[in-house]
């Protein structure tokens, strides 16, 4: 059997300190750590209507300033989470926002209705798509964009060994080369650009009730999203639902698309 792969970012399942900002926006309500990502960033809870990003000062690749911005453009096309505040000092960064309905795609209930939940994450991403507009959209998130940074890992030592399996046997030249050699684009949307399945919120009867951490939004390839967002219903719900997001989507599988677009996610 492959190897599952699972990627750092997760509930938290043990004591998490809680910075000294989010502790004075909390004030007298309860704060319950939620979600831990790759790169350290947290998230929490704050009694039952509101949610606390921060990140460490310092911390490269989350930028919660970018984020509120590209929050407050995409509010009045689709549901997400309304700004509420955003600030930093000499420890970190932080942004609150409103709670949205609706559960994670990965929450217990959906995890035990991946059929289910795999068809909805498409959906979502299919009505994201349509609804953002490209022609006024003012962030880019293309090849071009993410290249460079891909380009600065592999130079710094970063190599396919620590990646996902089936990159692991490509040596650093090998994924040099295929990723300066992208494939065309095919519809350009703007994309969320971390279309992982926890980012998709669902209400119990499958529809979408929004989309959450959309720090790097922005015009790209729509197979920048999806490749990543089927990919990411591996990790999350087991092997073998994949294309029930890209039936979700109303889309064929474009496997060249789907090879180099999880590759570039590795990289970058």
């Amino acid at each position: 059997m492959p190897e599952q792969y699972v990627p750092a970012a997760e509930v938290p399942t043990g004591p998490v300190e809680v910075p000294a900002a989010v502790a004075r926006i909390a004030g007298a309500a309860p704060v319950v750590p939620v979600w831990v990502n790759e790169l350290g960033g947290l998230t929490f809870r704050v009694g039952r209507d509101r949610y606390v990003k921060w990140v460490a000062a310092g911390t490269r690749g989350l930028d919660l300033a970018a984020e509120a911005e590209r929050l407050a453009w995409a509010a009045p096309f689709t549901s997400v989470p309304r700004v509420l505040a955003s600030g930093a000092d000499d420890a970190g960064s932080w942004l609150v926002t409103a709670a949205l309905d609706g559960r994670s795609a990965v929450d217990p209930y959906w995890l035990a209705r991946p059929v289910e939940a795999a068809t909805a994450i498409g959906r979502g991403l299919r009505a994201l798509h349509d609804a953002l507009p490209v022609g006024s959209c003012p962030y880019a998130w293309s090849v071009r964009d993410r290249l460079g940074r891909a380009l600065e890992n592999l130079d710094a030592g970063d190599t396919p060994a620590s990646w996902a399996p089936e990159h692991r046997a490509m040596t650093a030249a090998e994924a040099r080369y295929r990723l300066t050699d992208p494939p065309d684009a095919d519809v350009l949307v703007v994309c969320h650009a971390d279309a992982c399945a926890p980012n998709t919120l669902l209400a119990d009867d499958g529809s979408v009730t929004g989309h959450v951490d959309l720090g790097r939004l922005g015009v790209a390839d729509r197979w920048a999203d999806l490749a990543v967002a089927a990919w990411s219903v591996d990790w999350n719900h087991g092997p073998g639902y994949d294309h029930h997001v890209y039936a979700g989507y109303g889309v064929e599988p474009d496997p060249e698309r789907i090879a180099y677009y999880r590759l570039l996610w590795d990289a970058s």
